[in-house]
């Protein structure tokens, strides 16, 4: 590779987000999915997460405190903080995928996914894991460029000469204000005994110390913004752009990894290998919502051996269809499909969704475009809006960033 090639590609990472429609899907996807679980878990929370879970409060203390993993339900057993935690997931959720201060709720929605499945590990799947892995990697992106409230909020305002903000984000302040009391309190009245502020996402980084470089980091934003917009702006923006798409090639390198390691161990099974692995849990009631449909595609063998090999193929193929776009829709399709079957024939709709969201990374920018058209003039047959529209739908890079925007 040339260096004039080397140049151009470090110039391009370094001076814009690439994937802003990919990275709104994985936004408003996994916010979404995360959501529904939530809701729909809703009776049956404390059972899942809180107070009346089979695996204890103690057990999940000890467990905890030996894989150092992230839960702001181990800083008390009471019941009520057990239900502002789980009322803050959703709210954070909900937020997200609206895209309203996505700085602030990519954070909040994090602590909230990390606090409740780590609380009880033993009752997720791979959706889980998807959403997991995602929600630590949406913190890193400007995920609110486009579709968002943000982006919305961004292209009302009129910035000042040299891009600073015209006018004070009241809201942000309050916002950054109340998050920096909330750590302060996490820290001074979190149960005794607990190392959440020594162990951390990065080895030597505690969570205490991660959670107050990132306030630190929207205050430093802000007032760089208000009353430095020329050179340390720059910086900033240069610094932000690499982040975002450091992110972005993570979230496609994960996405690549789950389907490689997945077809290949699928290779080495027995069951994969003579084409009947998709035989078996179509006849486990747990995994059959609908038996009758299960049990007619289990009895048509040419049908199961189809599927299963069809699938190991797939997975196994996907990472190396990336360097031909055409072949690679067609695998994204193929794949999405199996995701829509999983979800009706074997009842595993989080999963789907999450692994349907994790796939639309891949999709090209033009599909995704048409796909925001068509859904803002559905949007605008059902509500019409009285005021003139913004410029492309609200889907321009943000003229002005807030504190916690």
């Amino acid at each position: 590779m040339s260096t004039t090639s080397l140049a151009r590609g470090f110039a391009r990472v370094s001076t814009s987000s690439l994937g802003a429609y990919q990275t709104a899907v994985i936004r408003i996807g996994l916010s979404f999915t995360w959501l529904c679980f939530l809701l729909r878990e809703w009776p049956n929370r404390r059972e899942l997460y809180g107070p009346d879970s089979p695996w204890s409060w103690g057990l999940a203390r000890q467990l905890t405190s030996d894989n150092h993993a992230f839960t702001a339900l181990m800083w008390s057993d009471g019941t009520a903080w057990f239900e502002t935690v789980y009322a803050l997931a959703v709210v954070s959720a909900a937020l997200l995928m609206l895209g309203w201060r996505t700085r602030t709720m990519s954070v909040i929605s994090m602590l909230g996914v990390l606090s409740l499945q780590n609380r009880s590990i033993f009752i997720g799947d791979g959706g889980d894991n998807v959403i997991h892995l995602m929600a630590l990697y949406t913190v890193f992106t400007r995920c609110g460029r486009v579709w968002s409230l943000d982006a919305r909020r961004a292209a009302r305002r009129h910035p000042r000469p040299g891009g600073a903000a015209d006018g004070t984000d009241l809201t942000g302040i309050v916002l950054w204000t109340v998050c920096g009391l909330a750590l302060i309190a996490a820290q001074v009245f979190a149960h005794p005994g607990l190392s959440w502020t020594a162990d951390g996402p990065l080895p030597g980084l505690g969570w205490a110390t991660a959670l107050w470089g990132l306030w630190l980091v929207h205050g430093v934003w802000w007032v760089v913004e208000r009353y430095a917009p020329g050179e340390p702006r720059t910086v900033l923006d240069t610094l932000a752009h690499l982040a975002h798409n450091a992110a972005l090639l993570v979230i496609m390198a994960e996405v690549c990894l789950i389907y490689a390691t997945a077809g290949w161990y699928k290779i080495q099974g027995s069951r994969w290998q003579d084409g009947t692995a998709l035989y078996y849990p179509m006849h486990i009631d747990y995994f059959a919502p609908w038996p009758s449909l299960s049990h007619a595609l289990a009895a048509g063998g040419t049908i199961v051996l189809l599927l299963s090999y069809g699938t190991v193929a797939v997975q196994v193929a996907f990472p190396f269809t990336l360097l031909n776009r055409k072949v690679k829709n067609v695998l994204l399709a193929l794949m999405m499909a199996e995701h829509l079957g999983i979800a009706v024939t074997l009842g595993l709709p989080f999963f789907s969704l999450a692994m349907i969201v994790a796939d639309a990374v891949f999709l090209p920018t033009p599909f995704l475009i048409r796909l925001g058209t068509a859904a803002g003039r559905a949007r605008g047959s059902l509500f019409p809006r009285r005021t003139g529209p913004l410029p492309a739908g609200g889907e321009t890079e943000p003229a002005t960033r807030t504190l916690v925007g």
